[in-house]
């Protein structure tokens, strides 16, 4: 469970852009700012929930569809 919350923590900063990718010839690094990293999480789950709204939304629009086929 601890494992599945980091991984919703750590993708919410990759999608809010908070966790950077540098490489040089000798190495590669990933750079964390911190406050970035948590107004992206903020965002980033703010933008999760508004697409799960717009999706429930659809969702009752199309139970008012008839889906009856005639012969």
């Amino acid at each position: 469970m601890i494992k599945f919350i980091i991984s919703v923590i750590i993708i919410l900063a990759l999608i809010g852009g908070a966790i950077q990718f540098v490489s040089t010839a000798e190495s590669w690094t990933l750079v964390v700012n911190k406050e970035a990293a948590m107004s992206s999480i903020q965002n980033g789950a703010i933008a999760v929930y508004e697409f799960i709204k717009e999706l429930i939304a659809d969702a009752d629009q199309i139970k008012g569809v008839d889906l009856a086929i005639e012969k």
